[in-house]
């Protein structure tokens, strides 16, 4: 399998900055093989595209979009602490669509991650899923998305990368 970094860049694709935390937590957690992001927002350069709730004022595929972006959230996340090229595998991915009443295509939505992740990732990038409807999420935001992502090394046994914390590199 090519790498990550090589296969965004067949992609045409380049990873953002990492979003900055909006409250007490860091971006990404490592402990031993697994890396844990936080829930990443569909930031883009430090604002949301779009606020509310899918099915009343964002539609499904403005949401599909929006989880797209929060899962190459996460992945900066990921290589801001251990580096894109050493995951090995993606193991879960859970999302969170703010949902209007009677709004049942959170799998969809949610789609916008996976698919991600197997366009970078391969058959690695298949993974288990949750989607879950909500009735808010943070600042408003449509979708969030959160991911855990085995790793080559291990490492030490804790690594966070955060705002003063960015993490150790191997």
């Amino acid at each position: 399998m090519t790498g990550a970094k090589a296969r965004l860049a067949e992609l045409g694709i380049t990873l953002p900055a990492v979003a900055a935390p909006v409250a007490a937590y860091v971006p990404a957690v490592q402990t031993g093989p697994l890396v844990y992001t936080s829930g990443q927002l569909p930031f883009v350069d430090g604002a949301l595209p779009r606020v509310g709730k899918v099915g009343d004022g964002v539609s499904a595929d403005e949401a599909v979009a929006d989880a797209r972006q929060c899962a190459l959230n996460a992945l900066a996340a990921i290589d801001a602490l251990v580096g894109l090229d050493a995951v090995t595998r993606i193991v879960k991915v859970v999302g969170f669509v703010a949902s209007a009443p009677g709004f049942t295509g959170q799998p969809g939505v949610v789609n916008g991650a996976s698919e991600l992740f197997g366009e970078v990732f391969g058959d690695a990038g298949v993974h288990a899923r949750s989607a879950v409807g909500v009735a808010e999420l943070p600042l408003g935001a449509p979708v969030e998305v959160e991911v855990i992502a085995e790793i080559a090394a291990a490492g030490p046994t804790i690594r966070l990368a955060g705002p003063g914390q960015p993490g150790i590199r191997a």
